[in-house]
């Protein structure tokens, strides 16, 4: 009698197993046939391209839009659907990400003519990775959730570098529990995803102040580094006396502005790629905007900008933001 009572209960706990097993198994099931289904991608600039294709080299199908077809040819010549319009996206993907390089494009891009909620499926996930005025990313939770789907904004930092490599730095917002979703394709493009919170403000807050110190840095950097040549120092040994200082910041030694100093930056490639300038003076306004909105003195940060919209005016908005150097060394010829 206990034998078969031992019989049945090995059986009870084998059919349990079994159970439990095919449960799991259907589960990873679910999450593959989920990973195998496309992702939209919208805006393939500087930033964006390098990041649709770390999506790319993951296995995950892209449905891709750019407003200039030329940067959409490369991805059709590889194989990705490009789609002629945000909406058509919306209507492919129910995961789409947008890297866009202004506030009035995410507005054009999700409630325009032609945008994103105008096909938006029920349930759907968006990631928005542009910087843009936090005002605006929360009106357009706003409107995406009144179409019954989930926006989530992840701006981004480390650059054109750091997208290549899949190295980007997310700062996530939204609502917490959508952040596992959103963090398995954000783990493709980056190596640090942090959820920041359910209010817009902090992230958007952040990348816009990173940004202002950024190119507050990149400018004292090029001031050194022009002064110091013209004192006769040899950029490169300049350039490591610098870097092995308290004058070491990343401008110098990750993103040095001076050609011929590094090698893989764009001041290396005629300041060709990278972060544009056109780009850096966007973020400046922003952080003037919020700063006379908060009465926060920011006296380096307008200097920084007014700086950068000189460059803009003078043939440097599609340069990368370090070309301030070589639009100093061309000031001082004048």
């Amino acid at each position: 009698m206990a034998a078969v009572l031992m019989l049945r209960g090995s059986a009870r706990l084998l059919y349990k197993h079994r159970k439990v097993r095919a449960a799991s198994v259907a589960m990873v099931c679910s999450r593959a046939m989920a990973s195998k289904t496309p992702v939209g991608f919208i805006g393939l600039g500087n930033m964006g391209n390098p990041m649709a294709k770390n999506l790319v080299k993951h296995g995950y199908p892209v449905v891709a839009f750019d407003i200039f077809p030329e940067a959409c040819k490369e991805f059709q010549d590889s194989g990705a659907q490009v789609m002629d319009s945000p909406a058509d996206v919306a209507e492919r993907a129910d995961r789409i990400i947008t890297m866009l390089p202004s506030s009035p494009n995410a507005v054009e891009v999700y409630t325009g003519a032609n945008g994103i909620l105008k096909k938006v499926k029920k349930g759907s996930l968006l990631i928005d990775s542009s910087t843009i005025d936090p005002t605006v990313s929360k009106e357009l939770a706003k409107a995406v959730e009144k179409m019954g789907a989930v926006f989530m904004d992840a701006p981004v930092s480390g650059g054109v570098g750091a997208a290549r490599a899949g190295n980007l730095t997310f700062m996530v917002g939204g609502v917490e529990q959508e952040f596992d979703a959103a963090k398995e394709l954000l783990t493709c493009m980056g190596s640090n995803v942090i959820y920041c919170g359910e209010v817009f403000n902090y992230f958007q807050a952040a990348k816009i102040c990173n940004n202002m110190l950024l190119a507050i840095s990149m400018i004292g950097t090029a001031e050194a580094m022009n002064l110091g040549i013209r004192l006769g120092l040899d950029p490169k040994l300049l350039a490591k006396i610098l870097n092995m200082s308290s004058g070491r910041c990343w401008s110098s030694d990750t993103y040095n502005p001076v050609p011929g100093v590094m090698e893989g930056v764009p001041s290396a490639n005629n300041f060709q790629g990278g972060f544009g300038t056109t780009l850096m003076a966007k973020d400046l306004g922003l952080a003037q905007i919020t700063a006379t909105n908060t009465k926060t003195p920011v006296p380096l940060g307008s200097l920084a900008h007014q700086i950068y919209r000189m460059m803009c005016a003078k043939g440097y908005a599609l340069k990368d933001f370090s070309a301030v150097f070589q639009f100093l060394r061309e000031e001082e010829n004048l």
